[in-house]
């Protein structure tokens, strides 16, 4: 078979500041306590400003004569969050207890974990929620998981700024997968090796598409790199809608080393590209590997060089790219129906 290419601080004086200082020890009363006024997902004192600019230079006297507490001096001190009494940090859009187990969130994500390998600690599902917690529970049932009910502000902070439906659990934390996952998930299928390698996506909204489709269309494994590229979140997990707790997905250090190496295990490796044959006219059958490029300078030099053939999507209007999660569904797809028809 023959292959197209080859192989503030604050500006008080001194002397303000030593005013302020005596008073704030002589009247002001002790962080927190009564003194707090709570504004749903975050906590502020009394007096202080809420948007706009704070005012810096001594400390206002009525404050303090009147027992309350001064002003913050200090533009953008810290602000408590609920989340943070609830036990939780939010980072990089992954929610992650002090506990170091993940919140996933979103029925359909909480489904796939049910019935994958992760261990789930707890499900939390709120308060008069219907129609498809009926399957999340019994499936935490069969597994002996516990199933929380609990108002739905727990799980908003729980959660904050994803659509969780009303359901979240706690798992373990997401286990990248070995290349030999791959090839084993390969031969379970009893097909030649299918892998996606994925060059500096960035967008967790695609690398969570990604992962969908290569799912949907049979891919045996997702490779990304460990550098300057999107990582396992909770926004990918749904993006890709559970397709990430059946996908095996391999974090590697060095992208050119890794095509190598699979080429040393007979794979094809084509990389997606302007320049490249036109996939519908290229020979997809047989082990293969595609790798799709950065949303916005697409494929690297070095990686691209290391491939031994370049597939291209025509563009015949006026836009001459794809978003690159569509382009990979094309590519993956069209590897699929050469499949089809050469069985």
């Amino acid at each position: 078979m023959v292959r197209p290419g080859g192989r503030v601080e604050t500006d008080m004086s001194k002397r303000d500041n030593k005013r302020f200082n005596d008073k704030e020890r002589k009247g002001a009363p002790k962080r927190g306590g009564k003194n707090r006024r709570d504004y749903g997902d975050s906590y502020e004192p009394r007096g202080s400003s809420r948007g706009g600019s704070r005012r810096q230079g001594a400390a206002p006297a009525k404050a303090a004569a009147r027992g309350g507490r001064p002003r913050r001096e200090e533009a953008g001190a810290p602000r408590r969050s609920l989340l943070a009494d609830l036990g939780y940090n939010d980072h990089e859009e992954q929610i992650v207890g002090n506990d170091g187990l993940e919140v996933v969130a979103g029925r359909n994500p909480v489904v796939e974990v049910l019935s994958g390998d992760r261990d789930v600690e707890r499900v939390f599902i709120a308060d008069g929620s219907e129609g498809s917690v009926s399957k999340i529970v019994a499936l935490a049932k069969e597994q002996g998981v516990i199933v929380d009910f609990v108002p739905k502000e727990k799980i908003d902070a729980m959660a904050p700024g994803v659509k969780h439906q009303g359901v979240v659990a706690k798992v373990s934390e997401y286990k990248y997968a070995e290349m030999d996952d791959v090839f084993a998930k390969a031969e379970a299928s009893g097909e030649d090796p299918f892998i996606i390698i994925l060059d500096e996506i960035s967008d967790p909204h695609n690398l969570g598409a990604i992962i969908r489709t290569a799912e949907c269309a049979g891919a045996h494994g997702v490779v990304i790199p460990k550098r300057r590229a999107a990582s396992l979140t909770q926004t990918v997990a749904l993006s890709a809608a559970g397709a990430i707790e059946n996908m095996p997905v391999v974090q590697v250090t060095n992208l050119a080393r890794t095509i190598e190496e699979l080429q040393a295990k007979g794979l094809w490796v084509g990389a997606a590209d302007m320049d490249g044959e036109t996939y519908y006219e290229a020979n997809l059958t047989g082990p293969i590997a595609i790798v799709i490029g950065n949303e916005g300078k697409g494929v690297g030099r070095l990686v691209k060089e290391k491939c031994d053939f370049v597939l291209s999507i025509p563009m015949y209007g006026r836009i001459n790219s794809l978003n690159a999660s569509n382009a990979a569904a094309v590519l993956m797809y069209g590897i699929r129906r050469a499949r089809s028809l050469a069985k």
